[in-house]
This record gives C-alpha cells, sequence and structure tokens, in this order.
C-alpha cells in the first residue's frame, strides 16, 4: 500500500508539472500573439541571459571541441584520412554537443539566475504587488525572458559551434601534424546547411524549454526562503532532463 501510494503522489506531482508548464506556456504564446511584449525587459533579458552566458559557453565548447579532436585526430590520421577530421568536429557540434552543451550551460545558468529570480519575487510578495497593480506576472516577467531565449540561445549554440571547431583545430595542431587548410578544407565541401539550421531550431526550442520550466518553478515556489533554492535545483535538474528527452525527439524530426 506504502509503494501505491508513492507511486500516486509521483504520478499526481507529474502530471500537475506538466500541466503547470503547459498552461504557462499558453498564457505567455497568447501575450505574444497579441503584441503584449515590453522590448525594453526583453532587450535586458538578452543581456542577462545571453551576453552574460557567452564566456562560460565559449569556454565550455573550446575545451569540448579540444576533447573530441583529442580522440579523433589521432585515430584519423593514423588511418589516413586526416582531412576529415575538421569535418567530423564540425558536424557533430552542429547536429548535437552545440545544441546541447549549450543549453545546458544556459540552463544552468540564466535558468537557475530566473527560477531563484521569480522565487524571490514570490516569497517577498512582489509578485502580489503587480497583480494588485494590475500588471499580469506572466506579461511582465516572462515574457520578456522567453522572447529573449528564443533568440540568445540560438546565437550562443552558433557561436559554440565555432568555438568547438576551432578547439578542434588547436588540439590538431598539437597532436597531428596536420595544416589549418587540410583541417578546413572538407568543412564547406561536407558539411549541409541543413545541418547548422537544423542545430539552430534545436536550440531555439531548448531555450523555450528552459525558460518555461525556469519561470514555473519560480513563480509556484512556496512562501518560504529555504524554498527558493529547492525551485532553483529543481529547475536546472528538471531543465536539463527535459532538455535529452527533447533533444531524442527533435533529432528524430529534423534528422529523419
Amino acid at each position: 500500500m506504502l509503494a501505491i501510494e508513492a507511486l500516486g503522489r509521483y504520478v499526481i506531482s507529474a502530471l500537475t508539472f506538466f500541466g503547470g508548464t503547459a498552461l504557462l506556456h499558453i498564457r505567455t504564446l497568447i501575450h505574444i500573439l497579441r503584441g503584449a511584449v515590453s522590448w525594453r525587459l526583453t532587450v535586458q533579458q538578452m543581456s542577462h541571459v545571453g551576453v552574460a552566458s557567452l564566456p562560460i559557453v565559449g569556454v565550455t565548447m573550446l575545451f569540448s571541441g579540444m576533447v573530441f579532436s583529442y580522440h579523433v585526430a589521432a585515430q584519423a590520421y593514423m588511418f589516413g584520412v586526416s582531412s576529415y577530421v575538421g569535418w567530423a568536429v564540425a558536424e557533430v557540434f552542429c547536429r548535437e554537443l552545440g545544441p546541447a552543451l549549450t543549453a545546458i550551460v544556459v540552463a544552468a545558468r540564466a535558468g537557475s539566475a530566473m527560477a531563484a529570480e521569480l522565487g524571490t519575487m514570490k516569497v517577498t510578495e512582489q509578485i502580489d504587488a503587480l497583480r494588485t497593480m494590475a500588471v499580469d506576472p506572466v506579461q511582465y516577467l516572462v515574457v520578456p525572458r522567453y522572447v529573449a531565449a528564443m533568440v540568445m540561445v540560438p546565437m550562443l549554440a552558433f557561436i559554440g559551434d565555432v568555438e568547438g571547431v576551432v578547439g578542434g583545430y588547436l588540439m590538431s595542431l598539437l597532436t597531428t601534424p596536420g595544416t589549418a587548410h587540410e583541417y578546413f578544407f572538407m568543412i564547406p565541401a561536407e558539411l549541409d546547411a541543413w545541418t547548422i539550421g537544423a542545430g539552430i531550431i534545436k536550440a531555439l526550442f531548448f531555450g523555450i524549454i528552459i525558460t518555461i520550466i525556469s519561470c514555473h518553478q519560480g513563480l509556484t515556489c512556496k512562501r518560504a526562503a529555504e524554498d527558493v533554492g529547492h525551485a532553483t535545483m529543481r529547475a536546472v535538474v528538471l531543465s536539463i532532463m527535459a532538455i535529452y528527452a527533447s533533444d531524442l525527439v527533435l533529432t528524430m524530426i529534423v534528422y529523419p
């Protein structure tokens, strides 16, 4: 009986979460379709989500490209296909590593900040004050973050792809006697434009997922100071899980 009761609680909690995030997403889209977007707040959030996340995304992707190239370059040179190293790094980063790693970094940095900020506003009754002044918290707080993430996460993913390719080149110079021409020559010939575009499309959906989950956790935070930390932790964990799950679905759709 205890096991059934625990299972029931988990099922109810999961359904509540999915229902809450779906309703929040619908309300956000309605405001956007109505044109109720504060561009001043959106630009501020673009700075918080995108510009502030750029250094850590750059470092992460640079070293990830170096690690991947370290494993690939030596073996490729051994089998006489070192000219394909650059293409292999670019293909993998544009397809998977660029969008996924960028989204995880943004979830850890910007997503946690969204949940913490909105959770603190909930605890300090600032959200109730917005409602008292006839201001919709979703329109004022969620919509600017939603639009900012839709714009900036794909841009960060593209920059991350470039950083990964550059990191792979730097490591290939250290591990093989190849040249820059040999590394970059096959990329324009073998890398399809759709591969790059599909990765950016995936990053757009990842940005939406991060924003909706993080804002939902902040808005549903309990009125206790310690629960702000719990909401922030849940936002990051749930965002990363959702990123991996949606990555599988999106990959099957954009790369049939």
